[in-house]
């Protein structure tokens, strides 16, 4: 049995108990239904609270359910049951209280929680609406306004927050359950509320509508979910209960099958496995108390921002005072600019720099359990702090280099005990990014890996592993965009027309908008570094631009150009005028954007099924969550390889053919033309 049934006077305790997380598995919805039959027979009985063992109330639906066709009882009938029992219920809510567990406490009369309880119905982020009633019952609790943002966005509230809309009635401090038992023997001394079935949902102005319909809109950037789910709570506005009910059933079920619904499950079970690959199975991270970050720039300093957001105490190293006292400040900044934001408090701010012991001295880090390296992108710079690190940390201290291109195995080279090293690819800035690539050399012991992957989990982060090359997984697919970008110049496509064409795509930025913001520069020094090595990068305009020291936004003008304190991109006509010059010779083509898209996505498949030939990659699934969650790739397309597969990998082979007869791409891969996405071995 999933849930029990106790009684204490005159109220029933109904105790959900379906570990871990209490989700709505079929066999809880026949308990729960059964339950409101049991109670509201038993004449000893005046009011029901619902309450959750554990450490949450109902997080949601029950995953292993997810794409298997739903079995009876069906969650909106339970939810009307427990609507229209005899008995007042009154749901008690602790941890989270999700999707369909916020929709059984929709349909409680009353709603209360513990302090620390989140509320939400997200399941636009699984390409759905809610499907027992959350659009139609949420505006007629909080109103049109507050349910329309909450549903469409799909983002919980906190429970003082909750209280402030009017989704939950009191808040509870101490002992959640003996307090609802209190606040259900005051409710039952007044006149009870009206049910939410019987209620109107509040008016609101038809401009206020159209601007949340343009927010929504526009946040949505092609996503299906967010609209419908708008439609939802408008029926529930303009028709009666039963109407909007039938029409947000109707959606439901409409988008469960839909591609994009398939694409954003590819994606939640692809994060939920991440931080567990089966090949640690069994491994036992090391223990990490201590923390330190060699280098305090604007790397270093995120770091040390994501560690002291993770609980753990920091020793932030730099070579001089001065670049200390930069390395702090930045930190400073960091945790202000969250505060401001509301995202911690002022306390918790100042608490989490006071975490903070900045040092010149290598001598401080004789405690350190972890030391993150994360200085300039220089061989002989990370090689010469490492042999300061050798001679300053504990023997079994873990060591990992923060690089984006460089090889690991040569930073190690000369280590003692290099099977404590690894490398820790943080994205920029790291305090906020969720992507962390974690490449072991071959001597990385697996303790080590593993807790490269248990501090991704504390920090909060999407682990994923990557082997061994220049610009590891993401990088690498990240070159392939610059180059195809650059080829689609030549070949007649102009900047703008790219950058529209991809957020078109799904992406937030285009590929010459996103090089403005972070600086050609540092393409530029990486180009370097490969031609050191032997290769030759292909960036024809973008090494002209260099070499004008257009840089970007911070220069004034990039590929675009900007006017002083503002940044807004505007063609340029020197970018015009380089772009001409150098596509000399080069055919030109009246590039559509679903050919722009392709040109770009296409060879960007290509190479990552070259990732896969040779083992840089070991799961599909990890070059999907690199992109999603490194460069922006549209979550609703489910990662570059599902998009691939969905698409069919025969039309992705076509396409790029298409394209190396042109010479605009590199041929198709040999897994890729034998239709198979599958890593080294």
């Amino acid at each position: 049995m999933t849930v029990k049934i106790e009684r204490i006077g005159e109220i029933a305790i109904v105790t959900v108990d379906n570990p871990p997380v209490n989700a709505l598995s079929q066999a809880l919805r026949q308990d729960l239904l059964d339950a409101a039959e049991t109670l509201d027979a038993d004449l000893t009985v005046r009011a029901v609270v619902l309450s959750c063992a554990g450490r949450t109330f109902i997080a949601g639906a029950d995953v292993t359910e997810f794409g298997k066709p739903p079995l009876p009882p069906h969650l909106p009938d339970v939810v009307a049951r427990i609507e229209t029992a005899r008995k007042p219920w009154v749901a008690a809510m602790h941890g989270s209280a999700l999707g369909g567990g916020l929709e059984v406490a929709l349909g409680c009369r009353f709603r209360v929680a513990s302090a620390s309880a989140k509320l939400g119905l997200p399941e636009v982020r699984l390409g759905l609406v809610p499907g027992a009633g959350g659009t139609v019952r949420l505006p007629r609790l909080v109103g049109p306004a507050n349910a329309a943002e909450m549903i469409s966005s799909g983002t919980p509230v906190d429970a003082r927050e909750a209280l402030s809309r009017g989704l939950i009635d009191t808040l509870i401090d101490g002992d959640l359950e003996k307090g609802a038992i209190d606040f259900a023997r005051a409710a039952l001394k007044r006149p009870l509320p009206t049910p939410l079935i019987e209620r109107a949902v509040p008016a609101i102005e038809e401009a206020s509508w159209e601007m949340i319909a343009k927010t929504v809109a526009a946040r949505a950037k092609g996503e299906d979910a967010p609209i419908r789910a708008l439609a939802c709570v408008r029926r529930a506005i303009d028709a009666d209960f039963k109407t909007a009910m039938a029409f947000e059933r109707e959606t439901f079920l409409d988008l469960r099958g839909s591609a994009q619904a398939a694409a954003l499950r590819h994606v939640f079970f692809a994060e939920r496995a991440a931080r567990r690959p089966p090949e640690l199975a069994g491994v036992m991270p090391k223990r990490l108390d201590t923390a330190a970050v060699i280098g305090g720039g604007t790397m270093g300093a995120g770091i040390a921002a994501a560690l002291r957001d993770a609980g753990l105490p920091v020793t932030l190293v730099e070579r001089d005072e001065k670049g200390l006292a930069r390395g702090l400040a930045t930190l400073q900044t960091i945790f202000d600019g969250a505060a401001k934001r509301g995202r911690i408090s002022p306390e918790t701010a100042s608490e989490r720099v006071a975490g903070v012991v900045g040092t010149t001295d290598y001598g401080m880090l004789g405690n350190a359990d972890l030391v993150i390296e994360a200085v300039f992108e220089d061989m002989a710079v990370k090689r010469a702090v490492f042999a300061r690190l050798a001679d300053a940390c504990r023997p079994d201290a873990i060591l990992a280099t923060n690089t984006s291109y460089l090889d690991p195995e040569q930073i190690a080279a000369g280590v003692e005990r290099p099977d404590r090293f690894l490398g820790l690819h943080f994205f920029s800035p790291a305090h906020v990014m969720k992507l962390l690539e974690i490449v072991p050399t071959a001597a990385t012991a697996p303790e080590v890996l593993a807790t490269g992957f248990e501090l991704a989990r504390r920090l909060n982060k999407v682990p994923v592993r990557a082997g061994i090359c220049d610009g590891f997984i993401g990088n690498r697919l990240l070159k392939v965009t610059r180059t195809q970008a650059e080829r689609l110049l030549l070949s007649g496509a102009t900047p703008r027309a790219v950058d529209a064409a991809m957020r078109r795509f799904g992406l937030p930025m285009g590929p010459f908008e996103a090089q403005d913001l972070a600086g050609l520069d540092i393409a530029a020094f990486q180009r370097q570094a490969a031609r050191a090595r032997g290769e030759t990068p292909f960036a024809p305009v973008a090494e002209r631009l260099c070499t004008m020291q257009r840089l970007g936004q911070k220069t004034g003008g990039g590929w675009y150009d900007y006017a002083s304190g503002d940044r807004t991109p505007r063609p340029s006509e020197i970018v015009s005028a380089i772009i001409a010059e150098a596509a000399a010779g080069w055919t030109q083509h009246p590039w559509g954007e679903a050919e722009i898209i392709d040109c770009i996505v296409l060879p960007m498949i290509n190479e990552a099924a070259r990732i896969l030939e040779e083992g840089v990659a070991i799961r599909t699934e990890d070059i999907d969550l690199v992109e999603i969650h490194g460069y922006g790739f549209p979550r609703w397309r489910g990662g570059l390889m599902h998009y691939a597969e969905a698409r069919g990998l025969q039309d992705v082979v076509n396409g790029v053919q298409k394209l190396t007869d042109r010479g605009l791409a590199e041929p198709p891969t040999t897994t890729l033309k034998q239709g198979r996405l599958e890593p080294r071995g």
